[in-house]
């Protein structure tokens, strides 16, 4: 809603701001150019006034080598110059002059050429004087009366200019202050919308974090609800099936005995003794897979002293195992969830990589317990959009352990697997 407002708010100001410039642009072609031209017109037509006045003054002097009528044409030029620069003058000063303003000049002007073709029809006829004295009476009197009303037109004009040059000045000043109000309104609802985001922004990242812990303590239960019953299915049959096992075996090398050497069930006798002690085998390697009890007994460093030899006859994979630092204790929860992500590493590596060979490393370190699995493989490029479900159980257990696990493709073009867990976090006190 606050962008919504913003927006609007914008969209308006720009209406207004255009409205207000397309007045202003208005106002200046036409009235302030118009004016400036008219004024031009008004000059021309008052210097051509200026020109039948000094003419007259001339056409007075009796002492002139010509006559009278010889000055028609120089009227005649100024009469036809008068008469453009008049019609130009009435198209621009149409929206400006009244009519009785705009009647009164053409009238003048033609009373005047009326008198001029007087003056110049007693001259042709030889009355030089009856000439003079009609400019004296009446020409110079209507060119005087010409040249004080365009003169106040010309004042008119530059009254119109100042006027329009306020109004032009009257329009920017609101325009500046309105942009300030505008400007200051923007940025308040810019703050109050932010203000609301922030807001908005730590309710949803304070739900999320919520959610997030809530996730992690449902995925840490889980965890710890598989591992209780991997250790609960592994005593079982490292229990009773193996004890069931071990019974049958010791009851077939009993009975193997009081038969004679010769007798056709021994060979029986010994194969089923064969099956009962594989079976065995292979439950104790279930049991120890499900849940090592070698963990509970000898620690993590043991643990995996079996645990990778055995994955390397099993998988064939070649496993090159280093151990680095100076070893300590590791508690037993603590080591079951590094022992499950060693666990998970392999077996991507042996069912993914098409690897033939990785490596394993362990490093107890001054602050922090290292495992890393490396391998040569096709890399790790999960489809986007999914991760796979060991990946987000590899993490949880790094989590668990207020740890971190990173898995990066490698410059070789395989996949490095690196959980680093904070000693105090794994070590075991007291041992």
């Amino acid at each position: 809603m606050g962008l919504i407002v913003t927006i609007l708010a914008v969209l308006a100001y720009a209406g207004y701001i255009t409205k207000q410039f397309s007045g202003l642009r208005k106002l200046q072609g036409e009235m302030v150019d118009r004016n400036r031209k008219d004024s031009l017109q008004l000059l021309r037509i008052q210097n051509d006034l200026n020109l039948l006045g000094l003419a007259m003054r001339d056409m007075l002097d009796d002492g002139g080598p010509y006559s009278l009528y010889a000055w028609s044409a120089q009227f005649d030029r100024i009469r036809n110059d008068l008469s453009v620069a008049l019609q130009q003058e009435e198209t621009l000063a149409e929206a400006a002059r009244t009519n009785d303003q705009r009647r009164y000049l053409s009238q003048s002007l033609s009373q005047f050429w009326d008198a001029s073709d007087r003056m110049f029809a007693l001259a042709k006829e030889g009355h030089e004087d009856a000439a003079r004295e009609h400019i004296r009476d009446t020409l110079q009197p209507r060119q005087a009366a010409l040249s004080s009303a365009v003169s106040r037109l010309l004042v008119q004009n530059n009254e119109g200019e100042e006027q329009a040059a306020a109004r032009i000045s009257e329009i920017y000043d609101r325009v500046q202050r309105q942009l300030y109000f505008f400007l200051a309104g923007i940025l308040l609802a810019i703050v109050v919308t932010s203000l609301y985001m922030i807001r908005a922004n730590r309710r949803i990242f304070g739900h999320v974090a919520e959610l997030s812990s809530q996730r992690s303590e449902l995925a840490q239960k889980l965890i710890s609800t598989q591992e209780s019953t991997l250790r609960h299915i592994s005593r079982e049959l490292h229990d009773e099936f193996g004890q069931v096992l071990t019974a049958i075996g010791s009851t077939l090398r009993r009975a193997d005995k009081h038969l004679s050497e010769n007798s056709p069930l021994r060979a029986d006798l010994q194969e089923v003794q064969e099956i009962a002690q594989t079976t065995l085998n292979g439950i104790r390697s279930l049991s120890q897979a499900l849940h090592p009890v070698l963990l509970e007994e000898a620690g993590l460093e043991s643990t995996l002293d079996w645990y990778v030899p055995t994955v390397e006859r099993q998988t064939g994979l070649a496993l090159h195992y280093q151990k680095s630092g100076e070893p300590f204790a590791v508690e037993t929860g603590a080591g079951v969830q590094i022992y499950r992500v060693l666990q998970e590493a392999l077996n991507n590596v042996s069912r993914h990589s098409g690897a033939k060979e990785a490596w394993v490393r362990l490093r107890f370190l001054a602050a922090a317990l290292e495992l890393e699995v490396e391998d040569h493989g096709k890399g790790f490029a999960p489809p986007e959009g999914h991760t796979g479900i060991g990946l987000v159980a590899m993490r949880e257990r790094a989590e668990i352990l207020g740890g971190n696990l990173n898995v990066s493709r490698i410059a070789e073009n395989g996949t490095l697997v690196q959980l680093k867990i904070p000693r105090e976090r794994v070590e075991a006190h007291g041992v």
